[in-house]
């Protein structure tokens, strides 16, 4: 992991912040709220940056399961944090880094090994200064050199685990004038059975965070539809804000409207005014379009992909959805995913599988599903399917091309097998004496170099690409030589490592020992990904591609 800095806290570093709390209960899109209002401040000319803020006990995101928290995401640093600094990388089109993310277990180790070291001088440790300075020094830094920095603070107002967080913005109310600081509030506000929009639950929300000391200065309410005026004006009444200052954000069918959405509301406007930034705005007739054109974008046709993997949850595959998602604006197609569940693949979702159009293996670790992996790989080999494997995806592909094309008999990886005869998958060599699981794996950005004349030349159009990586296994050395005396060809390594391989007689077979969806944008989206759907694209045009039966079930689409 990073180092940590070693500076004093420092009270005069950044600009203007925004602080993102949420109310009612968690899940609410409030960090969705956030990005959305960052890009709409970028679209005006500022330099937007974020941070999220975890209560969680966990230094980093790294060890925890997908399944129960969504996907690690990987920054170009090696950081493993929060899937929503995946949506503010896409939404504000940055690229941040570890500092980005502030954890109560990053927080507290800090402390605890500056007062082993002696560097408190004696004096008794305590949430107020030493932990509330801490936090704040941390955003402050992250804040450094941008006009807006936008805070979310993570799980729901009242949670114990957040108080050491929401004291440290009451002190930053009382370090900065008033219109350098900025505090929304997102809540709930939901429907009764008749229709009626209640408002209760957003009145509790605000008094239990003006409790702590922190009256909010925007209030946006998180319904099916749009605030009517009558909701607008109630809540207004019983929060002590302005009607002008509570917002609308319902429901989109797609994350990437929501900026639209906030902006007709006029909550960029607001913003800007109430920061004191809005004679120094670009002009609204001379903003970018860019992604209001983009997200806009009318679709041509639509496509089906399987996802091959264990969890069942579309946030442990956010970033390839997205990537897909990306890949499809571009191309102006609709990208459907199936979920295919490699675990019970042959019992109930092959037929799923075989009538997507393309099939991806995304990441993963374990021995879980591993052979549903396998045997989708060997599925798109065999039968010309556009496939893109994903790290451990990249990793099936080896062990199906040794066990299936070169015959050797129980090849695999010695992460899921110790005793195979043929460890065609193997740990990193500096892997083997680490014995820490968090931030120990090789993370983050590196270079691969690409052999020309092969189609990952083709999908970069360049010698090399830079791209974010997480992994303890790789392709053995030892078995290089034998995997590419077929058709297979490691068409981009870094030193002595495979990093990217494809088949020279299939249509698009293409696997990355990297994570190619984690540097994907919507209005940059990830070359592989686009190549990936071109090749689906042109297998569906095909005179002799079998239509899919209207009749595949469909209960398990995600």
């Amino acid at each position: 992991m990073p180092p940590e800095p070693t500076t004093e806290y420092d009270p005069t570093l950044g600009e203007k912040f925004i602080f993102v709390t949420g109310g009612v209960m968690s899940g609410l899109g409030k960090g969705i709220t956030a990005a959305s209002t960052g890009r709409l401040l970028a679209n005006a000319g500022f330099d937007v940056t974020a941070v999220k803020v975890d209560p969680y006990l966990n230094v980093d995101a790294g060890t925890m399961n997908p399944y129960e928290h969504g996907e690690v995401y990987v920054l170009k640093d090696g950081g493993e944090v929060d899937l929503d600094l995946g949506n503010y990388e896409r939404f504000l089109g940055i690229d941040m880094t570890s500092d980005h993310n502030v954890t109560t277990g990053k927080t507290y180790q800090s402390v605890i090994e500056a007062e082993r070291a002696g560097d408190y001088l004696g004096k008794t440790v305590q949430i107020i200064p030493h932990v509330t300075d801490d936090i704040k020094r941390r955003i402050r830094e992250a804040a450094e050199g941008t006009d807006v920095c936008i805070v979310e603070i993570g799980g729901t107002v009242g949670d114990i685990e957040s108080m050491p967080f929401l004291e440290s913005l009451r002190q930053f109310a009382s370090e900065e004038r008033d219109e350098d600081l900025l505090f929304m509030h997102v809540t709930l506000v939901p429907n009764s059975m008749n229709g009626e929009q209640k408002t209760k639950p957003t009145q509790h929300s605000v008094k239990e965070l003006r409790s702590i000391g922190l009256q909010p200065d925007i209030l946006v309410g998180r319904n099916e539809e749009r605030l009517n005026t009558k909701t607008k004006t109630k809540i207004a009444r019983f929060c002590d804000v302005s009607t002008d200052a509570v917002f609308s954000n319902p429901d989109v069918d797609d994350i990437y409207k929501v900026p639209l959405m906030v902006e007709d509301e006029g909550l960029d406007e607001y913003v800007m005014k109430r920061l004191g930034i809005d004679a120094d705005a670009v002009p609204k007739a001379d903003r970018s379009q860019r992604w209001r054109d983009l997200v806009t974008r009318e679709r041509t046709g639509s496509v089906e992909i399987a996802l091959v993997g264990k969890y069942g949850l579309e946030d442990a595959y956010m970033s390839i959805h997205e990537a897909l998602k990306h890949a499809g604006i571009e191309r102006k197609t609709d990208v459907d995913v199936l979920w295919v569940d490699a675990d019970e693949m042959e019992e109930k979702h092959a037929e799923r599988m075989e009538s997507a159009d393309g099939i991806i293996v995304p990441g993963g670790f374990g021995s879980r599903g591993a052979e549903g992996k396998i045997d989708a790989v060997r599925y798109a080999r065999e039968n010309d399917v556009p496939f893109l494997g994903l790290c451990l995806g990249f990793q099936m592909a080896v062990i199906e091309q040794a066990r299936n094309v070169l015959g050797l008999d129980g090849a695999h990886s010695a992460e899921i097998d110790e005793d195979t005869p043929h460890p065609v998958i193997d740990i990193l060599p500096e892997q083997k004496e680490i014995d820490d699981m968090g931030g120990t794996m090789r993370l983050g950005a590196h270079e691969t170099q690409i052999e020309p004349a092969t189609l990952a030349a083709e999908i970069y159009e360049a010698d090399s690409c830079t791209e974010r990586h997480r992994h303890r296994y790789e392709v053995n050395p030892e078995y290089i030589d034998e995997l590419e005396s077929g058709n297979m060809v490691f068409s981009g390594v870094s030193g002595r490592r495979m990093e990217i391989l494809e088949l020279e007689d299939h249509p698009f077979f293409l696997g990355t020992q990297f994570h190619p969806e984690f540097r994907s944008r919507p209005d940059r989206a990830s070359p592989p990904f686009v190549s990936f759907l071109d090749a689906v694209m042109e297998r569906n045009q095909a005179p002799d591609r079998t239509e899919t039966d209207d009749d595949t079930e469909t209960e398990a689409t995600i």
